[in-house]
């Protein structure tokens, strides 16, 4: 009876693990994906994309330019696009962790790094940073209510 019931309850826990796994495995994609699509709209200037991935109550946390809500991320975004210099964001997808924040929410962890390319020079690395971003699902749609961006230091923008 006792083996009977170890059976029972080990096969119930494997079940449920693999369940588990695959379920945080498709939030892991599904977050790459959007931010992936996200970022593109970074890279591109895209601002009518850029903006449809913020809720209406964005924060953006910045380590040295401090707090910024929806419009004042995207006037710095349009200011930065209008600049006569390009700048790239690429992920490294080595440090992307995912987590699953109750029904609707997932956090995105990780590092990333900015890439400049000003007026008659080459791309240049301006430095590599961590970050982390909640996303909120609402009809089916992701989009990014906070991003905290840290670990600056010295930006090499020149």
């Amino acid at each position: 009876m006792a083996k009977r019931i170890l059976a029972t309850a080990t096969i119930i826990v494997v079940a449920f693990l693999k369940t588990y796994g695959q379920a945080q495995d498709e939030l892991y994609k599904e977050i790459y994906k959007q931010d992936s699509i996200f970022f593109s709209a970074f890279n591109k200037c895209d601002t009518v994309t850029y903006k449809k991935f913020l809720t209406s109550d964005f924060e953006f946390y910045h380590d040295l330019g401090g707090l910024h809500y929806l419009e004042e991320e995207m006037q710095s975004m349009r200011e930065m696009c209008a600049r006569n210099s390009h700048i790239r964001r690429e992920l490294n997808k080595n440090s992307l962790e995912v987590h699953k924040l109750g029904e609707n929410g997932a956090l995105e962890i990780g590092v990333h790094s900015f890439y400049h390319t000003n007026p008659g020079q080459a791309e240049h690395i301006s430095g590599t940073y961590k970050f982390v971003q909640v996303w909120q699902k609402k009809d089916n749609v992701w989009r990014l209510s906070r991003v905290i961006s840290y670990d600056h230091g010295k930006m090499n923008n020149d």
